[in-house]
């Protein structure tokens, strides 16, 4: 939903899109930028480029449907300086949402877009377009649209086109004429005209790889049997028009319900060029984030949406997070509590996403940066899967300090980057967590509010770790054979915000007062390469690096 379609609580996450825009090129936190492929497909659940190989979307939202219909922050900045930035932060496409009039009323799609902002008064917003984008000022609504497009692919951007509503606006509510087939804005044979026009119109624009065929389906008519009806021609129409691009499909109840396609899958005349998408906001979930646990919230919630939409995953189908996220600012307690849940899940699945919107807070981007990087997938075979302890309310893993270790001093761990994590390895059964390659070390803790350390005593209760809490994202030892201790002692986050340590869990259960997030870990699984780092585990003599696990 999004700030163009929820609550005014979730609007902040936008403001002004160029406003918004962080340049992380100047503070060290650019990605580099990949050349968009010119055609995806699908393979089993995941998303994979001319080769076969995977393609991670890693998307934000760029609304172009308001009354405007033109791209947001355009009065402030240059399309191209957008674009860059979008590029630089990580992102490698855009879900540029569209509404259906742009392009089948006459009333709309023949203004310029001097002509739509004036019939709306925005002189001020106007003003601003002609000093910064002053090309666009009188092109033609669609024109203006196509330029953004084309900005996007000159830095390397793909774009999915969203169909976001019929009259632009606001989205969303039950009763605004755009929520179903049939209500009074929803004309099923004008859609499928406008879906048309738009897939014609960008079947040789190699950056477009996506279409979405209509954002959050809603309202007193919604039902099954008319979405296979529609949904499924639409899909039709647009593969039709232009066979190269991804034909998207959203499901009931503002875009939160796929279950209905358990009993009975889409029926279509091609393959391997569909997927779905689901929404998730705290607010579709309000009640539970703000009145529960948060450790039990977190596991209802995430069930709750598996058994409406992630489970397709599991039948073959890539399923595409296609709008998350949160209010920035940090004073929505529904957010904050939501937001390292779901970035959990989404580590956890390594799904496709699309962020709802650009941002400005640098620790906000830093955090979704860490779900940017494919962990998995076709062509990505690159180690024998390993775990990574992903810390996903900092956007951080768990890393091997620089520090020389010695048998009598334990090497230390901290918060980093992720692709810089070494190769982990859990063992359920054995409740041990140590380093893949360097068998001789294993993660202990060593106290309430001391360092986590790897050492060499791996046989005792401080070295085995089980996952306590519902949500499986507490990792705790039993911590009752130390003196002066009565309990479990979880991973956690230190005072510093870098280092590792271990105190006692905190809200495992019942307590809705107070936030575990600090102590959430998620044990991610992973086929990338593991980064060659110059640490002091070389240097351990041959006959140590060797040795099985001791227990002493």
């Amino acid at each position: 939903m999004g700030c163009s379609c929820s609550p005014l609580a979730a609007c902040v996450a936008l403001v002004l899109l160029a406003a918004s825009l962080l340049a992380c090129h100047h503070n060290g936190c650019a990605a580099a930028a990949v050349a968009a492929p010119t055609t995806l497909s699908t393979a089993s659940r995941w998303v994979v480029d001319e080769s076969g190989s995977r393609v991670k979307l890693a998307c934000v939202n760029w609304p172009s449907h308001l009354e405007p219909m033109l791209a947001e922050g355009l009065g402030k900045r240059p399309v191209g300086a957008i674009a860059g930035d979008v590029a630089a932060m990580g992102f490698n496409c855009v879900r540029f949402t569209w509404p259906t009039f742009l392009v089948t009323n006459a009333s709309y799609s023949s203004l310029t877009v001097a002509q739509s902002f004036q019939r709306l008064n925005l002189t001020e917003s106007l003003a601003g377009i002609r000093v910064n984008n002053p090309g666009v000022v009188d092109l033609k609504l669609i024109d203006a649209f196509k330029a953004m497009v084309t900005s996007l692919g000159e830095h390397n951007v793909m774009v999915i086109l969203d169909n976001h509503l019929s009259k632009p606006g606001w989205c969303c509510s039950n009763t605004d004429g755009n929520g179903f087939f049939g209500d009074a804005l929803f004309d099923p044979d004008v859609w499928v005209d406008g879906l048309t026009k738009m897939a014609t119109m960008f079947a040789g624009v190699p950056n477009v790889v996506g279409m979405s065929l209509r954002n959050e389906l809603r309202g007193a008519r919604q039902n099954a049997n008319d979405w296979y009806k529609y949904m499924q021609r639409g899909a039709e129409a647009v593969h039709a028009a232009n066979p190269r691009v991804l034909v998207i499909l959203s499901g009931l109840q503002f875009d939160n319900d796929l279950a209905f396609l358990n009993s009975r899958p889409v029926n279509l005349s091609f393959t391997g060029k569909v997927a779905f998408e689901v929404h998730w906001y705290s607010f579709s979930n309000s009640p539970e984030w703000s009145s529960s646990n948060a450790n039990q919230a977190c596991a209802r919630i995430t069930t709750g949406i598996t058994r409406r939409a992630f489970y397709l995953l599991d039948k073959g189908w890539p399923v595409i997070l296609g709008e998350f996220g949160v209010d920035n600012r940090g004073v929505n307690t529904n957010d904050n509590r939501y937001y390292g849940c779901a970035a959990a899940t989404a580590a956890d699945l390594d799904l496709d996403w699309a962020l709802w919107a650009l941002l400005r807070n640098a620790t906000a981007l830093r955090r979704v940066q860490a779900l940017q990087r494919p962990l998995r997938g076709p062509g990505l075979a690159e180690a024998a899967p390993y775990t990574v302890l992903f810390h996903p309310v900092s956007g951080m893993c768990v890393v091997v300090r620089r520090r020389s270790p010695t048998l009598t001093q334990p090497l230390e761990l901290g918060l980093g980057p992720c692709n810089e994590t070494e190769a982990w390895e859990y063992s359920a059964q054995q409740q041990r967590l140590a380093l893949r390659d360097t068998a001789l070390l294993c993660l202990r803790a060593e106290g309430a509010g001391r360092p986590a350390t790897l050492g060499v005593s791996c046989g005792d209760a401080m070295a085995k770790w089980s996952l306590v809490s519902d949500s499986k994202l507490h990792v705790a030892v039993n911590a009752t054979s130390l003196a002066g201790s009565d309990g479990m002692l979880c991973l956690d986050v230190g005072a510093d915000g870098r280092s590792v340590v271990t105190n006692p869990c905190r809200c495992l259960s019942a307590d809705n007062s107070c936030d575990p997030q600090g102590q959430w870990f998620k044990l991610v699984s992973s086929t990338r390469s593991v980064a060659t780092k110059p640490t002091m585990l070389a240097q351990l003599p041959l006959e140590l690096k060797n040795w099985k696990i001791r227990s002493f």
